[in-house]
């Protein structure tokens, strides 16, 4: 059909309905007969209708609300990075009366998690983002959503069994396997291999280092099967533990010479290797952390693998207002790039203008 701006009374006319019924179809309002809009919908379709967004801002009288769920962080760590893409996004939206508000957690901390579900519930939502953690806590407050109609997506990590408008991050088994992928190209016959950890493997808290060691770990095994493997726990804060725990493994180990870490620390073993002149054949981290990009210039990190973290905070956001407020739809995956950063190519990255 000919190119043209029609107006809410064309579409009624065409449609053979009233305008306010069309005007009830366009903003999703509810209170239409299933024939009346099927009427509306095949009429927008025939003329293939693109409402004037910026016009749809201005003009609604409605203000929405988006609750971004993530945990608290500290300048230029990886966290920093998500909020700094929604407050990205937040500032686009500013004009068509969309406000974006954060709730802070700390990350493997159960209380913590419980008690920001909890401060959620009370609070006010049109749509909700969240950068899960505990899996059977999320499913709970998921639940919760879905029975007041709010609509949520995740970033950082997929909880299938949910019914999440989309996922904006990384495949973590993925990334696992190709994190073993590239370590072990260096791997030499009676090397052996470290896992450092934040915690124990089965920590209800590490849903997301479970789901990369899955993949990590299904490379190696059908790769390597005879690679002896070790789990060596460090502390989030200690770093004088992690010294003593260090020496006492690298003295009983000296094989053990390729080396993952399955978060955002690799500077800790990194800052170690640095101080104390040992050295690694081979060490892969995740995330481009400051602290991480000085220890892969220097050497004592070899791969980095980056999942873009502020694009994550900025596309999560922009996918619940697509479809909260302009009722465009939305996919349900986006797959962040797993990018490998080494550090010839590290000064050319950059996750977006």
């Amino acid at each position: 059909m000919e190119n043209k701006n029609y107006t809410i009374k064309d579409i009624a006319r065409m449609a053979g309905v009233s305008a306010g019924t069309v005007d009830r179809v366009l903003h999703n309002r509810g209170d239409v007969s299933a024939s009346s809009g099927e009427k509306v919908r095949k009429v927008l379709d025939e003329i293939d209708y693109h409402p004037n967004m910026f016009a749809i801002g201005l003009a609604a009288k409605k203000r929405y609300r988006i609750l971004c769920v993530i945990p608290y962080y500290i300048e230029y760590d990886y966290w920093h990075s998500v909020a700094k893409g929604i407050n990205r996004a937040s500032q686009e939206l500013h004009p068509f009366n969309v406000g974006v508000d954060f709730l802070y957690y700390h990350h493997a901390d159960k209380a913590s998690y419980e008690n920001v579900c909890a401060q959620l519930r009370k609070e006010m939502a049109d749509a909700v983002l969240i950068a899960p953690n505990f899996r059977e806590e999320t499913i709970v407050l998921t639940d919760y959503l879905e029975s007041k109609d709010i609509p949520y997506a995740f970033i950082d990590f997929n909880i299938e069994q949910t019914h999440a408008l989309c996922y904006i991050g990384q495949d973590s088994r993925t990334s696992g396997y190709i994190a073993a992928k590239i370590l072990m190209r260096e791997c030499k016959e009676g090397q052996e291999l470290i896992l450092f950890l934040n915690n124990k493997k089965s920590n209800p808290a590490e849903i997301q280092m479970q789901r990369r060691l899955e993949g990590f770990m299904s490379f190696i095994n059908r790769e390597h099967p005879r690679l002896a493997v070790h789990d060596v726990i460090l502390n989030k804060e200690d770093a004088e533990a992690n010294r003593r725990t260090l020496n006492e493994f690298f003295t009983t180990h000296p094989h053990a010479v390729l080396g993952a870490v399955f978060n955002s620390r690799v500077y800790q073993v990194a800052e170690y290797l640095r101080a104390t002149g040992h050295q690694l054949e081979s060490l892969v981290g995740y995330d481009l952390l400051q602290k991480n990009v000085e220890h892969l210039n220097s050497g004592e990190v070899s791969y980095l693998i980056g999942q873009r973290p502020g694009l994550q905070g900025y596309c999560g956001v922009k996918a619940l207002s697509d479809h909260v407020v302009f009722k465009r739809p939305v996919t349900g995956v986006k797959y962040m790039p797993i990018d490998i950063l080494i550090k010839e190519n590290i000064n050319f990255y950059f996750e977006f203008e």
